[in-house]
């Protein structure tokens, strides 16, 4: 029998599985089977999936303009940026389609301001064990093991610190350092957050030596750590920032914001073809509209209370060694590398499975709706621990 990807280039592994419908936390695949997901597409889908704000806002605009060109405005675009302007206080935006993008468009303008402002300053400091995207750029400001040889020869030009260790930080600063680029939450190295104190002396840092603090919140942006920005929990302001994954809901879009003193691309220095379109823009001002209510982040927060209390109580029953987080973007550490057999127990349990994620062999990561109910969140609980059962086992 061919296999189910005979026709696609290999990029990973994944499951025998199709998925054919989703309805907010809940996946059916072909064949019939429900699962719960508490990945929901490694944070993507802050709304769940398909849901009716999304697929109203597609349809609307769908009907009225799809896009007209970057080369021309149009008023979602518009809308969208003035409404995360108003949201961050950083007063520019430029709209892309995914993170990496976004990324990437934040070095270009550090460097672009660094040819400017510093005298040719170019290098940008980012951290071990970081994640900024798969573009060849991005991945040589992530601090990913190997990521360094995969595609030699790579951009140069980013030079590493150790987070939460200033030190190190000012070890790898040189003339030629333009800005540091950091996560506040390395959610692919499982979820781990930078300490508020680092954080400020950081901020202070840059604004004493004239760099660029560029806070990458793909992951952690929109609502998924309790508040529009995980930034805003760190009390300090970045001059650039970017965000991607939850601001689409589920759609291809994001963004990189700025300070009005470092917009400084020239026409023709930046753009692509999808940058802007009111399609994306449309459902992303309706997503950040939903999203961002006090009220709304609020719930967000009574949910990831509820996930970390639960998940404290597994890690205590099962003997495991704990969990952390910030907001609902959490991980359960495991006292050995069975984490991808947890994945696969859970996925595996009938009448419904479980959805998870291991971005370390002993992490286990929870990424679930922002609107997921409590009862979901139990169930989801429940089921981890049967998985775990099964594990044991």
């Amino acid at each position: 029998m061919p296999a189910i990807d005979q026709h696609l280039i290999t990029i990973t592994q994944r499951p025998d599985l199709v998925f054919a419908s989703g309805r907010g936390s809940w996946l059916t695949a072909e064949g019939g089977k429900r699962y719960l997901d508490l990945m929901q597409g490694w944070a993507v889908n802050s709304l769940g999936h398909s849901p009716a704000l999304i697929t109203e806002a597609l349809a609307r605009q769908s009907q009225q303009l799809l896009t007209p060109s970057p080369a021309y405005f149009n008023r979602p675009m518009l809308q969208l940026a003035e409404r995360l302007a108003g949201l961050s206080g950083l007063e520019r935006v430029f709209l892309a389609s995914s993170g990496a993008e976004a990324n990437e468009g934040a070095i270009k303008l550090a460097r672009r301001w660094g040819s400017r402002k510093r005298g040719g300053a170019h290098e940008i400091l980012s951290f071990q064990d970081a994640f900024h995207g798969r573009t060849l750029a991005a991945m040589s400001a992530s601090g990913k093991p190997g990521w360094d040889a995969i595609y030699p020869a790579m951009p140069s030009g980013f030079a590493k610190a150790r987070l939460n260790d200033m030190a190190s930080v000012e070890r790898a600063l040189s003339p030629q350092t333009v800005a540091v680029m950091l996560e506040l939450v390395q959610g692919e190295a499982g979820v781990v957050i930078a300490d508020p104190g680092f954080v400020r002396e950081l901020r202070a840092l840059t604004q004493e030596r004239g760099l660029l603090l560029i806070v990458d919140e793909v992951q952690t942006g929109i609502g998924r750590c309790g508040t529009a920005f995980a930034h805003q929990q760190y009390g300090i302001e970045p001059d650039l920032m970017t965000l991607a994954k939850g601001l689409g809901g589920g759609v291809p879009l994001s963004a990189l914001l700025c300070k009005e003193a470092f917009n400084c691309f020239e026409p023709g220095d930046q753009g692509g073809t999808f940058c802007g379109n009111a399609l994306m823009a449309a459902v992303g001002l309706a997503v950040v509209n939903e999203v961002c209510r006090p009220d709304f982040l609020a719930g967000v927060q009574a949910r990831a209370a509820q996930l970390s209390a639960g998940l404290q109580a597994v890690a205590r029953d099962y003997g495991l060694v704990g969990e952390r987080g910030l907001g609902l973007l959490r991980a359960l550490e495991l006292p050995s590398p069975i984490a991808p057999a947890v994945v696969a127990a859970a996925q595996a349990l009938a009448p419904v499975g479980l959805l998870l994620n291991a971005p370390r062999p002993h992490l286990v990561r929870f990424m679930p709706a922002l609107n997921v109910s409590s009862d979901e969140i139990d169930e989801g609980l429940a089921l981890l621990r049967r998985a775990l059962s099964a594990v044991a086992a």
